[in-house]
C-alpha cells in the first residue's frame, strides 16, 4: 500500500482528518448520497457493507433504510474508523452496525456476505481490477454494488482539482462500466443528475 500524505482525502489523518470528515458528512457528499440512496432497492432485513465510509453518515443513512438488518462500514483511514463509530454508536451498540479498518483490496468478510455494497466518493484511489474483484468475493449472487461520484468529468475545475491531488483519478462512468464487467458484474442502470455531474452506477453480480 502506497504512502499517503497527511492531510490528503483518501486517507484522513490526525485532527485535520476529523475536521475534513465532519465537512464531508454534509455539503455536496450528503447531497450526492441522498440523490443516489434511492436508486436501490433494499429489503428492511438487507446486510449492507459501505466501503470509504468516511465519517459515517452514510451509514446512518443506510442504517434507516434497514431496521432489521445490519450496516458495515470499513475504511482504511483509522480516523475514519473512530469518526464513523462514534456518529454512529448507538447503533454499534445494538449490534445493528459494525465499522472496521481494511482495504478494499483484501476484506476481512466471508464470500457471499452482502446483499448490498456501497461506495460513495471512494473509487477515485481504488486499484479497480483488485478492488472490484474483492468486492464481487464478498457479494452474495444477485447482490447490488453501488459505485456513486459527484462528478463525471464535465467539470474542468474538478479535472483541475484532480491534478494537485496525488493518486487521484476522476473517471467517466463509461470508464467504470468495462472494468466492472470484466470483474464479473451486470451492469442494471447508470443513473446521472443533468448539470451537476453526479452519477450512480448499479450493478450486480
Amino acid at each position: 500500500m502506497r504512502e499517503v500524505p497527511a492531510g490528503h482525502p483518501e486517507k484522513p489523518q490526525g485532527a485535520d482528518g476529523f475536521k475534513l470528515l465532519d465537512r464531508m458528512n454534509g455539503g455536496s457528499h450528503e447531497e450526492l448520497a441522498v440523490w443516489a440512496l434511492p436508486f436501490l432497492p433494499i429489503k428492511s432485513d438487507a446486510r449492507i457493507l459501505d466501503i470509504g465510509c468516511g465519517g459515517g453518515a452514510n451509514l446512518e443513512r443506510l442504517l434507516q433504510r434497514v431496521p432489521e438488518g445490519h450496516v458495515t462500514g470499513i475504511d482504511y483511514s483509522s480516523v475514519s474508523v473512530q469518526a464513523s463509530s462514534e456518529y454512529n454508536a448507538d447503533a454499534i451498540a445494538q449490534g445493528r452496525c459494525d465499522v472496521m479498518e481494511g482495504d478494499v483490496r483484501n476484506m476481512p468478510f466471508a464470500d457471499d456476505a452482502f446483499d448490498i455494497i456501497t461506495a460513495f466518493e471512494t473509487v477515485y484511489y481504488w486499484d479497480l481490477p483488485a478492488a472490484f474483484a474483492e468486492v464481487k468475493r464478498v457479494l452474495k449472487p444477485g447482490g447490488i454494488f453501488l459505485v456513486s461520484n459527484e462528478d463525471d468529468r464535465g467539470d474542468p475545475e474538478v479535472l483541475e482539482l484532480a491534478t494537485k491531488i496525488p493518486g487521484m483519478i476522476i473517471y467517466a462512468p463509461e470508464e467504470l462500466e468495462e472494468p466492472l464487467k470484466q470483474a464479473g458484474f451486470a451492469i442494471q442502470a447508470v443513473e446521472r443528475k443533468p448539470k451537476i455531474g453526479h452519477f450512480a452506477i448499479i450493478a450486480t453480480k
